[in-house]
């Protein structure tokens, strides 16, 4: 339909990067386009901690559960949800902060996705692939110590972005109307629809693979929700000042 519009179709992550570097005019470019993203009620609730140190990067591969990746790419970011800064501009008011609710979790982190994709979109519209790591929060508090992370931050997902050296095939959705509901929630023909996005799924993921992995959508789900992901999470939110209300 238009230019932008095709590029975010096109979204794939990328694993293999090129040696070539990525400016730091470049990064900087991609971090003011995280800022331009949409910030509830103005926080402005993320930091982005660009990693160099080649030291540092190899701990993180290690923490992000051994993704070679986090230490070879060209560039690595680090983006934390932050409310440090906002316990700062009410000392300056004199005023006390009232932190651990929910609602500052939740907008703080879902501020740090926005910015993401924002820095994601605008790399991909520079020919850079990106790839997100959740797995940083594997070992949230290690990554929280290598970073020197306070009190009221906390890191959500790292991001490897270079010049891709890989063409990787666009992963297929869900079908549009098991995600577009109109006026009310309805799954009534979910269940065939899954059915079909299975075989989609299934057959894409051994074309991907040469035929090593044989696995439907529903499957990969079934298998990744029977058990708790990350019960370590809650104790840490809690000793950095989210989740106490």
């Amino acid at each position: 339909m238009n230019p932008t519009i095709d590029l975010l179709n096109n979204h794939r992550s990328i694993r293999a990067f090129k040696e070539q570097a990525v400016s730091q005019e470049t990064i900087n470019t991609l971090v003011s386009c995280g800022q331009a993203a949409a910030t509830s009620s103005f926080i402005q609730a993320c930091t982005v901690i660009q990693v160099e140190d080649s030291s540092k990067r190899e701990k993180l591969a290690e923490y992000a559960g051994n993704q070679k990746y986090v230490q070879t790419a060209p560039t690595f970011l680090v983006f934390c949800a932050d409310m440090k800064r906002h316990e700062m501009a009410c000392n300056l008011h004199n005023e006390q902060m009232q932190s651990g609710f929910t609602e500052q979790f939740i907008t703080a982190t879902v501020d740090c996705a926005l910015f993401a994709q924002n820095v994601a979109i605008a790399a991909e519209s520079l020919d850079l692939g990106v790839v997100y790591i959740g797995g940083i929060r594997n070992k949230v508090n290690d990554v929280s110590d290598l970073l020197d992370l306070p009190d009221l931050v906390y890191p959500v997902f790292g991001m490897c972005i270079g010049y891709p050296d890989q063409s990787p095939e666009v992963k297929p959705r869900l079908p549009l109307p098991i995600v577009l509901k109109k006026d009310s929630y309805s799954n009534v023909q979910d269940s065939e629809l899954l059915a079909d996005y299975d075989k989609v799924i299934r057959d894409y993921y051994l074309s991907r693979t040469g035929g090593n992995k044989d696995m439907s959508w529903s499957e990969q789900i079934a298998g990744m929700l029977v058990k708790e992901a990350r019960p370590h999470m809650l104790e840490f939110l809690k000793a950095r000042g989210y989740l106490l209300k």
